[in-house]
């Protein structure tokens, strides 16, 4: 076993499938979920997703080993200043936030000098939400970004990267704001074009909406709030995303009204060639 004590606060779709994945693993001995709501909690733990709960959040991480921040974005430097005098000293902490940059500069400070914080991102999940949803292979096969900065401790950066990868996940290591750049368009702004496309239907087009819209649109079904929550946090990097998604549908307007096949078909080959290759490099 890596850990002895895992403790997890906030034990949604994401924390819950890591407390179900890590006791399936057997990579920790006892998984605690923390969170505010003593209902929700008695479901993860009836579903198998964590081994004891607490409301209370100090003394819920009182004897943790490891302490995984999986709240949505917004509320994760709230948590760690709620924990911070009660994590043990040394202590490892990871995130699992799908923004790192604001996020780490904050985390660094709140635990520096105390705990070892780590920041992380796994890029797992769907548009569903709460233990409810959580399944124990939910990373497997999944990319999982590690995000040290140089006042990392190198030792915490293997142990957090053991810790997903006993789970299934790949590992990766970039810097927190690189990993704020690329995934504003890898996951971002794939959130904010599919709302777009669901905005844009009329009644009478919806009636016509098939298989391709609902591949397209499925994660317009996600949880509004942490989507605000996350596009307020990377704005910077999700507005440049943006500017570049409004250039290629100018280009392709521009296309489409100049009635230019032959660039039109550029245009497609160039996407399904890109589309094709990602799919048969990507891990199965």
């Amino acid at each position: 076993m890596l850990f002895k004590t895992v403790a997890i606060v906030g034990v949604g779709l994401i924390g819950g499938s890591l407390g179900a994945a890590l006791k399936d693993r057997r990579a920790a001995e006892r998984v605690r979920g923390i969170g505010y709501r003593t209902e929700t909690l008695q479901q993860a733990m009836q579903l198998g997703c964590v081994d004891d709960t607490t409301t209370d959040a100090a003394e819920g991480v009182r004897d943790a080993d490891l302490v995984v921040l999986a709240t949505p974005v917004r509320l994760i430097p709230r948590k760690a200043r709620e924990i911070a005098p009660s994590v043990p000293s040394g202590c490892l902490i990871t995130d699992v936030g799908s923004t790192k940059k604001l996020i780490t500069e904050q985390l660094d400070a709140i635990f520096g000098g105390r705990a070892r914080y780590v920041g992380s991102h796994p890029m797992a999940g769907s548009e569903k939400h709460g233990a409810a949803n959580a399944i124990c292979d939910l990373f497997d096969g999944a990319l999982c970004i590690i995000t040290p900065t140089a006042r990392t401790d190198r030792d915490a950066t293997r142990l957090v990267a053991q810790m997903w990868q006993a789970v299934g996940a790949r590992i990766t290591e970039m810097s927190p704001d690189e990993h704020d750049r690329r995934v504003a368009f890898a996951s971002h702004l794939l959130h904010v074009a599919s709302s777009c496309m669901v905005n844009v239907q009329s009644r009478g087009s919806l009636a016509c909406a098939s298989s391709g819209f609902a591949d397209t649109t499925r994660v317009a079904a996600s949880d509004p709030q942490l989507w605000r929550d996350i596009c307020l946090d990377n704005s910077t990097e999700i507005a440049a995303a943006i500017d570049s998604l409004q250039g290629e549908l100018g280009a392709f307007k521009a296309l489409i009204e100049k009635g230019d096949a032959d660039g039109l078909l550029r245009k497609f080959t160039q996407a399904a060639q890109t589309r094709r290759a990602w799919n048969k490099h990507r891990p199965a």
